[in-house]
C-alpha cells in the first residue's frame, strides 16, 4: 500500500496506540497525543485485542455483500451480447446498466478484452518423414571480432573500441526436416551469389550422406527471391518453397535457440590474434555450431542422429541408424 508520508493511522502507528493504552494511558490521551479522536483509539484497540496484530492491518472497503446485486438474467444478457462482439457502452444502452456495471460483468467473465472471443489458432506441426523431402535455410549476421573484447579483459575507463564498424560476417545454415542435420558455412555476404554458392554445397554435403534433397524453404529475403537461387535450384530438380510474409513460427525450424549458439564461439575462451589465426576461425566457428546444436538435438537418441526423431520431444521408437542406411528392422 502506498501510504502517504504524514498520515498518522499507519499499522505501526496503530500498534503505538495500542502500547500505549495497554500500558495503562487513556484512550482519551492517547488520542489527544495522536491529533485523532477517542473512539478511532478504542476501535483499533478493539481489534487488536480480538485478532492480535493482523487486525491492524489495512483491510479492503469493499463490502462483504452487495445490497442490490446484478441480477442473473442481466449477467447473462450481457454475455450474450459480447459474444455477438458488442462494445461496452452498447451493451449498457441495450441492457440498461451502467457501462461501469458492464465493465465489471466482463472483466468477471473474462470478456473483457475481443482477443478472448477468438480462441488462439492450434499450432500446426509438420515434418517430413524422409530426409532430404525439404530443407531450410537461413542466415545469421554476426559481428567481426577485431580483438579480445570486455567479455574477457572487463570494461575499461577511457579505452576507445578501436574495432568499431569492423563489418559483419554471414553464417549461412541448412537444416534438414527429418533428420534435423545442419550444414554452416560463414560466407563474406548475404547476396545471391553467396546463397547459390551455399546451396550447392549444402547439396553436395548431403549427397555424401546418401540424401537427395527435394525441396528447399527459405524466407523471402533478397538472395532467395533472386532469379540467380530460383535458377540455381531449377537446375537441380529443387523445388523451393517460401515461408508466409511476417510469419515468424513457419521458420522455427532454424529457430533463434539454434542461431543463438552462434554466438557461443566467440565468449566460449580467448583466441589468438592475426591474420593466420583469424583464417583458420571460420571453419572452426562452423563446426562449433554444428556440434553444439547436434549436442542438444541428439541427447535423447544416445548422442546419435536420429532420423525418426520427432519434434514432440519424445524418445525414438527405433533405433538411430546413419542416413541412408538400410532399415534392417522391416519397418
Amino acid at each position: 500500500m502506498n501510504v502517504h508520508k504524514n498520515a498518522r493511522l499507519t499499522p505501526r502507528g496503530r500498534a503505538r496506540f495500542v502500547r500505549q493504552v495497554e500500558s495503562g494511558q487513556t484512550p482519551e490521551a492517547v488520542a489527544e497525543a495522536a491529533g485523532v479522536c477517542p473512539r478511532t483509539v478504542r476501535k483499533w484497540v478493539e481489534r487488536y485485542r480480538r485478532e492480535g496484530l493482523t487486525g491492524l492491518q489495512d483491510r479492503s472497503s469493499r463490502p462483504h455483500r452487495l445490497r442490490q446485486p446484478t441480477p442473473a438474467a442481466v449477467v447473462e444478457e450481457i454475455e450474450r451480447l459480447r459474444r455477438q462482439r458488442w462494445t461496452g457502452k452498447q451493451i449498457a444502452v441495450k441492457v440498461g446498466v451502467s457501462p461501469a456495471t458492464v465493465s465489471r460483468v466482463l472483466r468477471r467473465l473474462g470478456l473483457n478484452k475481443l482477443s478472448a472471443l477468438e480462441p488462439a489458432e492450434p499450432v500446426r506441426r509438420y515434418e517430413r518423414e524422409h530426409p532430404g523431402e525439404l530443407i531450410h535455410l537461413d542466415i545469421k549476421k554476426l559481428g567481426r571480432i577485431g580483438s579480445v573484447g570486455h567479455r574477457i579483459t572487463g570494461r575499461q575507463t577511457g579505452v576507445v573500441n578501436r574495432h568499431l564498424g569492423i563489418g559483419w560476417e554471414y553464417v549461412h545454415v541448412c537444416i534438414d526436416d527429418a533428420s534435423r542435420i545442419a550444414f554452416v558455412q560463414v560466407m563474406a555476404d548475404q547476396r545471391k551469389e553467396s546463397a547459390a554458392a551455399f546451396l550447392e554445397a549444402a547439396i553436395a554435403y548431403y549427397a555424401k550422406l546418401g540424401v537427395r534433397v527435394e525441396r528447399v524453404m527459405t524466407d523471402n529475403g533478397s538472395c532467395y527471391r533472386s532469379k540467380m537461387f530460383r535458377t540455381a535450384c531449377k537446375e537441380r530438380g529443387l523445388r523451393q518453397v517460401f515461408t508466409r510474409p511476417y510469419t515468424p513460427k513457419t521458420t522455427d525450424v532454424i529457430d533463434k535457440s539454434f542461431l543463438a549458439r552462434s554466438g557461443l564461439f566467440y565468449f566460449a575462451r580467448r583466441r589468438p590474434r592475426g591474420e593466420e589465426q583469424g583464417a583458420r576461425r571460420k571453419p572452426c566457428r562452423a563446426a562449433f555450431i554444428v556440434a553444439a546444436h547436434l549436442r542438444r538435438l541428439c541427447a535423447p537418441a544416445g548422442g546419435r542422429v536420429d532420423s525418426s526423431q520427432r519434434r514432440s520431444g519424445r524418445r525414438p521408437s527405433r533405433l538411430a541408424r546413419p542416413i541412408g542406411a538400410p532399415d534392417r528392422g522391416g519397418s
